[in-house]
């Protein structure tokens, strides 16, 4: 593959979904050719990803800069092995989630936007992904708030204008501080490449602004991950988008908050020089518990997955908390398994209130007997968030839980087990009422559950049992990627040393 081809992998993964969001736009009154257009780009994208991730496991981290600019000046991308598989799992994701909205998604909500709000966040989370340039992440970020404001507001109701707006107040403060942080770091580095922040931050002192900075990092995305006390914006806005786009925020969109921290405090802040390593840990904590609490008294099945996302969010964080290569191998591959496993569970919610007309579970019931194919496509992904063999959860918890023990943190080893019994017993729940009660009386279950819902469930439920009786590969790479966020000279090299792929 030539030089050239290979920089293009790099920028097809935003250039597709910007383009087809283009499109949609231009046929926003047309829902065929916007179903057509975003078939073919989520397969292309796809595709793409597929290149991208093969081509940084051949050749090592991949960097562009566009234009004549050469680093650190100019706009630069850069993949290496956790970015690339971000990517990849995005475009998964994706598909999944479109298939779905096949059979769900309105023709009101096609017209109100869908289909460009849809792959104009797809561009978004990917640039974030992909990015060399804390300043060109922070416009993600914007890019990424605009669209998912956009895709909460779909059908225009009272209950989600409310979501929106407790989004959008606390995004918008975390976007401030993110801000600000950039502010400080530019104003003692003088840069905002990566690379070079990398390169320039181990010979430059620590001093008050610069510890300031990092503090502001982690809050700033650590609200936008949820993590813990900011975390209360996320069960009060997800469930009121449409199920189709809470699956698509509850795969995707914390997600990106914890990578950016990841990038973070791996390139530019070490987090025992920043003192900030023991504080990493009570967050860490906090987020399990405070998530795992909060689902546990839940009965709307959409707040309990939510209150689910925030803490699983803290599993990963212990990668952080701990800050040593198993550690970190194990949150890369959480993070992979959460983002497949957290979206099914919210399609299965779609299912299961398709089939029941409500996302009560005081309400449902009787899906065991007249739905056996659903009751067993929700047993894969609930017990692998539980984190129970032989699913792909399992080998994620064990390598963050095992991470802890070896590197003396066994108190949170413990909380992390316990938060694991009482995802055990969320998701027992959601079985108990749903599927094993009998249907109340004062309900007729739904006779419809279109095959389309059904598939995209079941083939991420497939990549989980995948996962889970072969994740050799998977820790392989989430080992390999470990390595390269430990180690920033490969990734300074890539960008900085062979002039970042200029043209």
């Amino acid at each position: 593959m030539t030089e050239s081809a290979i920089d293009m992998l790099l920028l097809w993964p935003l250039a597709i979904p910007f383009a087809t969001a283009a499109i949609c736009a231009f046929a926003v009154s047309a829902p065929r050719i916007q179903r057509i257009a975003a078939a073919i780009g989520l397969a292309a994208m796809f595709v793409m990803s597929v290149l991208l991730v093969w081509a940084v496991f051949r050749d090592g981290i991949l960097a562009m800069q566009f234009g004549s600019w050469a680093p650190p000046f100019g706009i630069t991308f850069v993949a290496d092995r956790f970015s690339a598989s971000m990517v990849l799992v995005t475009a998964i994701l994706a598909v999944g989630v479109a298939i779905f909205g096949i059979s769900d998604i309105r023709r009101r909500q096609e017209k109100a936007g869908f289909y460009p709000l849809f792959m104009g966040l797809l561009t978004s989370v990917n640039g974030a992904f992909l990015t060399g340039d804390i300043f060109n992440l922070y416009v993600w970020f914007e890019v990424m708030l605009i669209t998912a404001l956009g895709l909460i507001l779909l059908d225009r109701t009272r209950a989600q204008v409310d979501g929106a707006m407790k989004y959008l107040v606390l995004n918008l403060f975390a976007t401030l501080l993110f801000l600000m942080a950039i502010a400080l770091l530019y104003g003692v580095t003088g840069t905002l490449n990566m690379a070079d922040l990398a390169r320039v931050l181990p010979e430059t002192e620590m001093s008050t602004a610069l510890t300031i900075s990092a503090m502001l990092f982690l809050i700033g995305f650590g609200t936008k991950a949820a993590f813990f006390p900011v975390f209360f914006w996320l069960p009060a806005s997800y469930h009121a988008a449409s199920i189709v786009v809470s699956a698509l925020f509850a795969g995707l969109l914390t997600k990106v908050g914890v990578y950016a921290c990841f990038r973070v405090f791996t390139l530019f802040f070490d987090v025992d020089a920043t003192g900030i390593r023991p504080l990493m840990g009570w967050v860490a904590a906090g987020t399990m518990l405070f998530g795992v609490f909060g689902a546990a008294v839940q009965w709307d099945v959409r707040r309990i997955l939510a209150f689910h996302i925030i803490s699983q969010i803290g599993y990963i964080l212990l990668g952080l908390a701990i800050a040593t290569p198993l550690a970190f191998a194990g949150a890369i591959f959480y993070t992979i398994h959460h983002i497949i496993v957290k979206a099914n569970l919210f399609l299965l919610a779609g299912a299961i209130y398709r089939a029941t007309g409500t996302y009560d579970l005081r309400k449902a019931g009787g899906l065991m007997a007249s739905r056996p194919l659903l009751a067993a496509l929700f047993v894969i992904p609930a017990l692998s968030l539980a984190g129970l063999p032989p699913f792909s959860g399992f080998w994620a918890k064990f390598m963050v839980i095992d991470a802890s023990l070896q590197g003396g943190e066994a108190l949170l080893a413990a909380v992390a087990l316990f938060v694991g019994l009482m995802t055990t017993f969320s998701m027992s729940k959601i079985w108990m009422e749903a599927f094993w009660k009998p249907m109340p009386r004062s309900r007729k279950v739904r006779t419809t559950l279109p095959g389309l819902m059904l598939l995209p469930i079941g083939l991420l439920g497939t990549v989980t049992v995948f996962i889970g009786l072969n994740p050799e590969p998977l820790v392989a790479y989430s080992q390999a990627a470990a390595a390269e966020l430990l180690d920033a000279s490969g990734y300074i090299q890539a960008v900085l040393g062979q002039s970042g792929g200029a043209q």
